[in-house]
């Protein structure tokens, strides 16, 4: 049972108390949930917030969001890479207001991985988020147990750290701040900036001591906006043995991994090398995008220093393999040929507004009807054909999918050969044959199952998704429910992603840079029988 709460919180020693947001009794982010593969977990969720802490930046235009959402904010739960049920999936027009309650039930029918949870309120979870609603969410299996005698030989204990990555804009001292261009005015959606400030779990540029060993750390991309490229100040070597949704076959040695909001990367370093009093930093070194860069963004190039104490720490050897034999889970299975191809667009549009921008997909709002509609027990190839001057995140609910390429294509090319139609009506044109260039496979950090990719700008990036059936999920991924705090929700001019009644239905799939999938570059899909 965890409450979503006001709270104040100091980002940095030499910070004044900033109002913020936090699960349970913390005063920012949340509790780390632990959770065992095939037993259910029981979430209760509480509104217990007060006025928000940006109820100034509240953008009342975006999806009818109505004037009291400063002063009541509502709240949603979505558990990031979970195998859910509609009605427990925290769909974003099935929120709650102060004093509301909701229980979302999570069969965790899958393998060990990095998951979290995190708010996902339609029109307001960029603010929501970045306020500190957010937390790790880790499932263990009997292979990643969490135990210091796990089968695999895996750091852990003291010596396993869940790392929340962020970065944010603060105001003059120190609380924190959405607001990165000072000509949008307040109140207005932004459309997101780099901020210039690194954060671990809460606090700026912390100083973290540890012991000459091997770690583990579970890396989470929690940021509203930025790619980073992270490597350590002494570009060491480190280890991936995993990324979003489970292990790796074997450990991926590297010096640098690039990830993009809401990836998780499951990493092995090893601090026996330093000295006592000696230190390393948590670094990115990644270009800001062009549109960003335009508006005096800065690449943000620190997240804190680990400094070594005298102790030793865990002194096993790094696993050759994780995956295969005995003690260790199955290897990742082959990628499997499609039977249906998607081509699917991100676009960038003039809005008429300040920044005149909007973000979409296919060329369509979030309540436009035109909406996916995969069948169950079926593989898809999906074609994410970006043609923005931005990376984005795409990430997809209920489903895992494997990454298989990316290629750079010629968006002019593309443009003038495909006429736009209005905003409203599909638009997704293959982009295969305005190609370039040899395609680039995954990183092999990336070949395991994934619930959220990076694309790229100006490039087709093809994943390939299984849509699973009711038969091996154990519920229908096509029921509908009525919403938790359906009277409040009646009461909104929000626009109700309805099948009758008043219910709501579907999954949803969405860029993850949050002022994007505020503003619209978001869509709905239902999984059918056929």
């Amino acid at each position: 049972s965890v409450a979503a709460r006001s709270t104040q919180h100091r980002f940095h020693r030499d910070y004044d108390l900033s109002p913020a947001l936090g699960y349970g009794d913390r005063s920012y982010l949340g509790p780390v949930i632990e959770a065992r593969s095939g037993v259910q977990t029981s979430v209760r969720l509480r509104n217990r917030m007060g006025e928000h802490p940006f109820a100034a930046d509240v953008d009342l235009s975006l999806h009818g969001v109505p004037e009291d959402f400063g002063s009541q904010p509502p709240t949603t739960l979505h558990l990031h890479g979970g195998v859910t049920r509609p009605r427990f999936d925290g769909h974003p027009e099935d929120f709650i207001v102060p004093g509301e309650a909701l229980r979302n039930r999570y069969g965790n029918g899958q393998e060990a991985g990095s998951l979290w949870y995190h708010d996902h309120t339609l029109g307001t979870t960029r603010l929501n988020v970045y306020a500190g609603l957010a937390a790790p969410y880790l499932i263990r299996d009997e292979f990643d147990t969490g135990g210091e005698d796990n089968p695999l030989g895996l750091p852990a204990g003291e010596f396993e750290w869940p790392l929340v990555l962020q970065e944010k804009v603060f105001a003059d001292g120190g609380r924190q701040s959405v607001r990165s261009v000072r000509l949008v005015p307040q109140g207005s959606w932004e459309g997101g900036a780099v901020g210039d400030r690194g954060l671990i779990n809460g606090v700026v540029w912390p100083q973290l001591k540890v012991a000459r060993g091997l770690y583990r750390f579970r890396i989470c991309n929690a940021a509203s906006l930025s790619v980073w490229n992270l490597h350590f100040s002494d570009r060491r070597r480190f280890w991936v043995i995993g990324n979003d949704l489970g292990l790796l076959d074997a450990p991926a040695p590297t010096r640098e991994v690039r990830m993009g909001p809401a990836e998780r990367i499951d990493i092995l370093v090893d601090f026996s090398d330093l000295r006592a009093g000696e230190s390393v930093e948590l670094r990115n070194d990644e270009p800001v995008p062009l549109p960003a860069a335009a508006v005096g963004a800065k690449p943000m190039p620190l997240f804190g220093r680990f400094v070594a104490t005298s102790e030793r720490g865990h002194t096993g050897p790094v696993p050759t393999r994780l995956r295969g034999g005995s003690g260790r889970p199955a290897v990742l299975s082959p990628v499997a040929r499609p039977e249906r191809s998607r081509d699917l667009t991100l676009i960038q549009d003039l809005d008429r507004r300040f920044p005149p921008t909007m973000m979409l997909l296919n060329n369509l709002h979030y309540d436009d009807e035109d909406i996916e509609r995969p069948v169950q027990g079926t593989v898809e190839e999906w074609n994410l054909i970006n043609t923005t001057p931005d990376p984005h995140t795409i990430h997809l609910h209920l489903v895992h999918f494997r990454v298989i390429e990316r290629q750079r294509f010629s968006v002019w090319r593309y443009k003038l050969a495909n006429h736009r139609p209005p905003v409203g009506t599909r638009w997704t044109p293959s982009a295969d044959r305005f190609a370039w260039g040899s395609p680039s496979a995954p990183k092999q950090w990336e070949s395991g199952p994934k619930d959220t990719v990076h694309v790229d700008p100006h490039t087709i990036t093809r994943i390939l998704v299984r849509w699973p059936d009711r038969a091996e999920l154990g519920f229908d991924p096509d029921q509908t429910f009525v919403p938790a705090g359906a009277e409040a929700r009646m009461a909104t001019t929000m626009p109700m992603s309805t099948a009758e009644d008043g219910r709501l239905g579907g999954y949803m799939w969405h860029c993850h840079m949050l002022d994007h999938e505020d503003h619209d570059m978001m869509a709905r899909f239902r999984l059918v029988t056929g």
